[in-house]
């Protein structure tokens, strides 16, 4: 009689706790549910971004390495570690400078109207592609987002032809799906980053080669590292964009005359 007690005192008590942990939990979930409603988009936009993120949509991502495979035939890039290292680096010293400032610039200045700042936007970034190669990558993604615009309701048509005037670049063009949504900024160029990151990691697992688990764990490291080169990015102004990478220009260079390729850039 006493183990019974004893049994149903603690149960008593456990189940007690665990009530009181429940609650708290109600509480906490209720408290950061209600927050994330008041900063965060809805579920639509919430797809509407994965969607643009997507390796699946139909710009020809897949098609390009930017030089990586360039800096796997120069030894630079032919392990798992050291792929992953120049793709973080990547990430660093020319996204977060270049087309992550670009494409926050651009959301903003599409919801502003301000063409002519889109237009400003969109020739820096053709005027900073140190190659052939690299210009042409922008330049194809560019028109083929527009082109997916154009069979999409996420664009107007007065938006699609102010683009349409240009050379549309891809990191413009995917300001202006993305600042279609009522997604902040940031959440925009989490998009966009993640995007390359899935693009960029496919080319490694081809070119080096390598598995899906490594390719996995370089797709860990580099998405790690998103929020940090975010930040940098949305604290540039307009004159503090920069596309500065000699190594990423040379092997971009080489690349063109490969004798030997996967991809197209």
């Amino acid at each position: 009689m006493g183990m019974g007690t004893d049994m149903t005192t603690r149960m008593g008590t456990d189940m007690t706790t665990r009530t009181t942990m429940t609650t708290r939990m109600g509480t906490d979930m209720t408290t950061r549910t209600g927050t994330r409603t008041t900063t965060t988009m809805d579920d639509a936009s919430l797809l509407q971004l994965m969607w643009l993120a997507s390796p699946a949509l139909p710009v020809g991502g897949f098609s390009y390495s930017e030089c990586l495979e360039s800096a796997v035939d120069a030894g630079l890039a032919s392990t798992e570690g050291d792929a992953s290292h120049w793709l973080v680096q990547q990430l660093h010293v020319s996204l977060a400078r270049s087309d992550l400032p670009a494409v926050a610039q651009a959301v903003e200045a599409w919801r502003a109207h301000d063409h002519a700042r889109v237009a400003s936007l969109n020739a820096w970034v053709l005027q900073t592609r140190e190659s052939a190669e690299l210009r042409a990558q922008s330049a194809q993604m560019g028109r083929s987002l527009l082109e997916w615009l154009r069979n999409h309701t996420t664009a107007t048509p007065a938006q699609i032809d102010v683009l349409a005037r240009h050379e549309p670049t891809y990191p413009i063009a995917f300001a202006l799906a993305a600042s279609a949504t009522p997604a902040n900024v940031r959440a925009c160029l989490l998009a966009y980053a993640f995007g390359w990151a899935e693009n960029m990691t496919q080319a490694a697992i081809k070119a080096v080669p390598l598995g899906q688990s490594s390719g996995q764990r370089i797709l860990s490291a580099i998405t790690a590292e998103i929020p940090a080169a975010i930040d940098h990015a949305l604290a540039l102004g307009e004159d503090q964009r920069q596309a500065f990478a000699p190594m990423l220009a040379i092997l971009s260079s080489q690349h063109e005359v490969q004798y030997s390729r996967l991809f197209r850039s």
